[in-house]
């Protein structure tokens, strides 16, 4: 396994509770709505996009492409801040990983990659370059 910086612990809700357990068994979930045929990220109960509650868990492909980055030099282990597009549309706030900063880009293709937190805690979805 990679060597990854350390990240934070989830506090996991009833809300969020599927996603967090489903990324214990390396899958990745988003939020879709039944009612606009929309996928959103942050993975909430109601949709942003329309208001309706008429939402469902879907796995997601956890493909995506590098919208925008940054590289936190001045951290105590730099890393790659970034927002990644998901292949079924949202944007989301991650970390790229597993990779050479100066060698990161806008555009290029990433796959999400789940990094461990606390123990017994369920790990983080990050991206790494495919």
């Amino acid at each position: 396994m990679a060597n990854y910086r350390k990240m934070a612990a989830p506090s996991p809700d009833p809300e969020t509770q599927p996603f967090w357990d489903a990324a214990r068994q390396g899958k990745f979930l988003i939020r879709g709505c039944n009612s606009c045929g929309k996928v959103h990220w942050f993975p909430r109960t109601i949709c942003p996009i329309c208001g309706s509650s008429n939402t469902e868990w879907r796995e997601g492909s956890g493909k995506g492409t590098i919208y925008t980055y940054t590289v936190m030099r001045r951290a105590k282990e730099p890393y790659v801040l970034a927002y990644v597009e998901l292949d079924e549309g949202p944007r989301m706030l991650t970390n790229i990983v597993d990779c050479d900063f100066e060698r990161v880009d806008i555009g290029q293709k990433v796959q999400v990659v789940f990094v461990p937190t606390a123990p017994e805690a369920p790990p983080v979805p990050c991206f790494r370059p495919v």
